[in-house]
């Protein structure tokens, strides 16, 4: 009996304290007002996957339309910026965007080259003889036609993104006219309009990821490569490449592109959000580049590691003659529209 009532009496005690308690749980619980916190669960986040360093156009750019995005939205739309091919190569970003594991990406023109033949247009040497050519052609006929390419894929074309042209750098020799290459080995993106560039100066071709670039030079399992003055800076290529040529024999620009599956199913007004946010960067992104790219090759003339020629106009032109053949033998994969446009834009602008 005894047991008993010391049973009760325990029960008593246990609910008295647990009564005494719920107060102050109910005070710890009750957590101050933070206005970041609120509406976080119908915030949308785009994960937005490229190789290149933070402070080159494209990164720079990636930034600007993350901030605009986050502006415009009020912080209902995040973009989370995944650079210098932290989540996935370039080489992977393509396939990664089609299965849904990146909502964005904007990769060079040349990766889509093996995905949809059509883009080799935009590889061909001295297609583009300025920028404005770039700009008539990517907001013209080709633009449009290029971005029509895309939806058999589910890939959603948004914008292009400027870069600038592209230089060739190597460890050899200098290089100025056609027959300088010879024998030498030039890193490629997987673009068989680019390798076969190469190939028709007497250059070997070796595709390989950019993240691997420096790797591949540093080791000398290549002898050279092509690329913008701002990734021949910011991956530090002129530190082991003494040899650079001023060619602007082709231009290196990025198409951002979205999972089309996400993208309908965004609102009309969020995709009209991205889509000012990404005109505006668009726009910035045209000035920046070649604000950065004329900044960072005086950077590197200052450094004095490299020896640099400019082609002539002359030089330029016999460099086009020697790869002349190209245009024909890919004619028939790129079409005779998209052949017939980038003929029209290069003689109304060659000089």
């Amino acid at each position: 009996m005894k047991n008993v009532k010391w049973g009760i009496f325990s029960i008593v005690i246990i609910i008295s304290w647990f009564y005494w308690l719920i107060p102050s749980f109910s005070s710890m619980t009750s957590l101050p007002y933070d206005d970041e916190q609120e509406g976080l669960q119908d915030q949308l986040t785009i994960r937005f996957s490229h190789v290149v360093a933070e402070h080159t156009p494209k990164g720079l750019a990636a930034q600007k339309f993350a901030t605009l995005v986050a502006e415009k939205s009020n912080g209902k739309i995040k973009v989370e910026i995944y650079a210098n091919a932290t989540l996935f190569t370039d080489e992977e970003e393509i396939e990664a965007l089609k299965q849904g594991k990146v909502e964005m990406i904007a990769p060079a023109y040349s990766k889509l080259t093996t995905l949809i033949p059509e883009w080799q247009v935009l590889d061909l040497p001295f297609a583009f003889p300025n920028n404005e050519a770039v700009e008539e052609a990517l907001k013209g006929k080709i633009g449009h036609i290029l971005f029509s390419k895309l939806q058999s894929f589910h890939i959603k074309g948004l914008a292009f993104w400027e870069n600038g042209f592209k230089q060739v750098t190597n460890s050899v020799r200098p290089i100025v006219q056609p027959n300088d290459f010879h024998g030498l080995r030039f890193r490629t993106m997987p673009s068989e309009v680019i390798q076969e560039q190469f190939r028709l100066l007497g250059a070997i071709p070796k595709v390989a990821p950019f993240h691997d670039t420096f790797r591949e030079l540093y080791y000398k399992q290549v002898d050279g490569q092509e690329n913008t003055i701002s990734n021949i800076y910011s991956k530090r290529f002129y530190e082991v490449q003494p040899y650079m040529t001023i060619s602007n024999h082709g231009y290196l620009g990025y198409v951002v592109l979205m999972n089309e599956s996400f993208w309908n199913n965004l609102t009309q007004n969020q995709q009209q959000i991205i889509i000012e946010a990404l005109n505006e960067t668009t726009d910035w992104m045209k000035t920046h580049a070649k604000i950065i790219n004329e900044k960072q090759l005086n950077e590197i003339i200052h450094s004095k590691r490299m020896n640099i020629h400019w082609l002539t106009d002359k030089q330029k032109k016999e460099w086009l003659n020697h790869l002349q053949p190209l245009y024909d033998r890919t004619r028939p994969q790129i079409g005779e529209q998209l052949m017939k446009e980038v003929l029209r834009i290069q003689q109304k602008y060659l000089q």
